[in-house]
């Protein structure tokens, strides 16, 4: 497949010949990206803008902050990703990366921002509502947490962490039965998910079904959550 998009980046830019063009910059900075050189395709991508002053492919900052993204450097990432916006105010995944990056940044309430924005432009987006649900987690927003896994749920998301989050969240509401439907959720997706077996567990033998529980923590235990073994010998022997 890479030699496939090799050969193909290779006649493209034979069409532009060798000068060195801000679209030649732009086609070999995504083939960078292809091959996760993410150092190299910022290098492209800054090249690019400073051959395009006229900026008429301004998706060169959306890609070189996405590869900064992928370096960790979330800060460089957001100035691209905004610059993006100012081009393009209506493009949801320009909202979206910037939202990641924010998330990563522990800016939770930015992050928010930027995940309604885009799906306010793209009501259907799933990412968007995960990932929104999770930036409320961290804000011990626990109805709002829930309503936004369930969404994206609904909308195909199928991630253990969407069901082992939003497991934690209605245990927050005292929705234990409803937890543990979650974390089983989560197990059949991930069966060595050591801390759903081990909250699974917990709020089994919290509303009496003690074998059940019992035999969750020592799961969760066997797969190297060794917490799991206080509770043993508090509530199992």
């Amino acid at each position: 497949m890479k030699k496939a998009i090799l050969v193909i980046l290779l006649i493209i830019i034979s069409v532009f010949g060798y000068s060195q063009t801000a679209e030649k910059y732009f086609i070999h900075g995504g083939y960078n990206l292809s091959i996760k050189d993410y150092n190299a395709a910022i290098i492209d991508y800054t090249k690019a803008i400073e051959l395009d002053p006229d900026e008429k492919l301004t998706y060169y900052y959306y890609y070189r902050g996405f590869a900064k993204a992928k370096l960790n450097d979330y800060i460089g990432a957001i100035v691209d990703f905004s610059r993006t916006i100012v081009e393009h105010p209506f493009d949801a995944k320009s909202y979206f990366e910037r939202g990641l990056s924010k998330s990563n940044l522990e800016d939770y309430q930015g992050a928010i921002v930027d995940f309604s924005r885009a799906i306010k432009i793209k009501p259907d987006y799933a990412e968007a509502y995960y990932n929104r649900g999770n930036a409320k987690s961290k804000l011990e927003d626990y109805r709002g947490t829930i309503v936004d896994l369930t969404k994206a749920i609904e909308l195909g998301i199928d991630y253990e962490n969407a069901y082992f989050v939003r497991g934690l969240m209605k245990s927050k509401l005292e929705d234990y039965q409803g937890a543990i439907v979650d974390f089983s959720r989560a197990i059949k997706i991930k069966p060595e998910d050591a801390a759903a077996y081990y909250n699974r567990g917990l709020f089994k033998i919290y509303l009496n079904d003690k074998e059940g529980g019992c035999l969750d923590l020592s799961k969760a235990g066997e797969l190297g959550f060794a917490h799991a073994y206080d509770l043993i010998k508090e509530y199992c022997n």
